[in-house]
């Protein structure tokens, strides 16, 4: 996905209407955003994860925010921009947070502040109808595409005898794919679901990997971009009491239901989506969350 392109935030969003709601409250207005009582949100196209329209974002990704928001009392207002604008609005303070599957990192998180995760991103292929491919040695010797710039490039290139097939963007995957130029694509696991519903003609299937063990990540490190990844809301380092209200509203709709009803809905599987791997919660853990802190999760 775009939240993991390697990528420089070097880009800087748009200005937005500066004009303030009525009727703020003073908890509303205690959140910090630049203006009482919004929220500008820097997004890039992406759908189903996040894409503008009219003046509203629409995608998994925009239903969770929009959820949080109406909660706090904040009026959503999009900025579209690409994603290295997404970052560089967030670490410039021009924005109040961007969303869209951020993965969260290490370095990232020193530059800017992360929500709990509102869903975690599985490791999703898309196959040939009637092929099955699930551990990383069944990918030897295939012919694997990808999208330039997206880290599972370096992961294909670890594979033994495969050959990487990079394209500009994902509609070159899905056309390769479907022709039988590839065996299997790395994409974001909506995006894969997205067009084995509209191009049925591509007869191809959404199928996730079982991730490589801590010993084949530690033989080969490019294998980890193979395993779940953690995504967040980011927001500017001094939003805290803005990053604390969305954290506790996403935790909320773990516990409600909210969640697994609105992964559902934009075609993902609550079970991939919504439990933690392992290594979650010790990646945060001591960094930018309690050494007690728990991962969001729905009923295991």
């Amino acid at each position: 996905m775009s939240a993991i392109l390697l990528l420089p935030a070097v880009a800087a969003c748009g200005s937005g209407d500066d004009d303030e709601p009525k009727n703020v409250s003073a908890k509303t207005a205690e959140l910090g955003t630049l203006t009482p009582g919004v929220i500008k949100v820097a997004v890039q196209p992406y759908a189903p994860y996040t894409s503008v329209q009219g003046d509203k974002i629409v995608g998994l990704d925009g239903d969770i925010l929009n959820y949080a928001a109406e909660k706090l009392g904040l009026e959503v207002k999009p900025q579209v921009t690409d994603f290295a604008g997404m970052l560089a609005g967030v670490q410039s303070n021009r924005v109040d947070i961007t969303i869209g599957g951020v993965a969260w990192s290490a370095d990232r998180q020193k530059q800017g502040l992360f929500t709990d995760p509102p869903y975690y991103s599985p490791p999703a292929m898309a196959v040939r109808s009637g092929k099955t491919y699930k551990t990383v040695d069944d990918l030897k010797g295939l012919e694997l595409g990808t999208v330039e710039g997206y880290v599972w490039v370096k992961s294909i290139q670890a594979v033994p005898d495969a050959k990487l097939h990079a394209y500009p963007d994902a509609n070159g995957v899905f056309d390769d794919l479907g022709a039988g130029r590839v065996d299997v694509g790395f994409l974001d696991p909506l995006i894969i679901i997205a067009a084995q519903k509209e191009r049925p003609d591509l007869k191809i299937d959404t199928q996730y990997m079982t991730p490589p063990t801590a010993e084949q990540v530690k033989a080969k490190p490019d294998y980890q971009y193979f395993q779940p990844y953690q995504t967040g809301f980011y927001l500017p380092k001094k939003a805290t009491k803005l990053e604390k209200a969305i954290s506790a509203q996403i935790d909320a709709m773990y516990a409600n239901g909210e969640m697994e009803k609105l992964v559902k809905k934009w075609g993902g599987d609550p079970e991939q989506f919504l439990k933690p791997s392992a290594d979650v919660a010790a990646a945060r853990q001591g960094v930018d969350r309690p050494q007690d802190w728990t991962p969001p999760s729905i009923a295991q």
